[in-house]
């Protein structure tokens, strides 16, 4: 029995991974992870992120500003983000942009920054992944003000919260992602959101190197680790594990319009105990 699965949420280009990417690599393919999705946190890093999909074709890429860099928002900004998605089709998603409350003191700032992003992706056709801290009700608002002159699609990722919020964005049509942190033993309110998500908006990813699932907890994540994450919201949800991965994967290629790697092989896959 195989499965193959997508990490919709990655950061590689961080130094934790500059020595063994192609043993981190390795990990991934064999644990059936077949295609990435690598998230920008500002515009300045994207060089960066195109030169590890150079390396690796399975992986595609975003760009954007994350809320806690709104700081850096300047008069180039918008631009480098046009720019930047609009000169390499490896790029299928605007962000990782939101709101983030926790201890902010620029919270009008932040609204600004996220709405300019929102409507460039609207205006370029890509999907957002959106990042919410502390912040629901006011991102809400600010995606309700556009629902009426944009189709807006993308992914609330790293989802934690709680069920009444998490059917406000499945009602605006947003995708819920899941990270490791669904598999923490005092995680309640996550695990109870990820049972309101219908099987057709559900993604995984690990938000590599943080949030590591069990039972790797506290160590440092890897795309690899996706696995544990499909396993347990598997088992949470009652389905069967080959199930869901096919679910989450096709979401995944429908919210993001990835196709196969060209150099991709069929038999980049976890193989099972029967």
């Amino acid at each position: 029995m195989t499965i193959q699965l997508i990490d919709t949420h990655v950061h590689l280009n961080f130094d934790v991974f500059s020595s063994e990417l192609e043993e981190v690599r390795s990990r991934w393919q064999a644990a059936g992870v077949t295609q990435v999705v690598h998230s920008c946190v500002e515009p300045g890093e994207f060089s960066s992120l195109q030169a590890i999909a150079d390396r690796f074709p399975e992986v595609s890429l975003s760009i954007g500003l994350h809320p806690l860099d709104a700081h850096k928002w300047n008069q180039t900004t918008a631009e480098e983000i046009w720019q930047g998605a609009s000169s390499d089709s490896r790029v299928v998603a605007i962000g990782e942009m939101g709101l983030d409350f926790y201890k902010a003191d620029n919270i009008q700032h932040q609204q600004e920054v996220f709405l300019t992003q929102l409507e460039i992706a609207c205006q370029l056709d890509l999907p957002v992944i959106i990042h919410c801290r502390d912040a629901a009700s006011a991102l809400r608002q600010a995606c309700q003000s556009l629902s009426s002159k944009y189709h807006l699609k993308g992914v609330m990722h790293c989802w934690s919260g709680t069920p009444e919020e998490t059917r406000w964005f499945l009602d605006l049509g947003f995708y819920l992602s899941f990270s490791g942190i669904v598999t923490f033993k005092n995680a309640h309110q996550v695990q109870e959101s990820a049972l309101v998500v219908p099987s057709d908006r559900l993604l995984v990813e690990t938000d590599c190197p943080f949030l590591a699932p069990l039972p790797y907890r506290g160590k440092r994540n890897e795309p690899a680790y996706v696995y544990y994450v499909a396993q347990h919201l598997a088992e949470l949800r009652k389905t069967p594990l080959p199930k869901l991965a096919r679910e989450t994967t096709e979401n995944a290629r429908q919210l993001f319009a990835l196709s196969l790697p060209e150099n991709a092989t069929k038999e980049l896959v976890k193989t099972l105990p029967d």
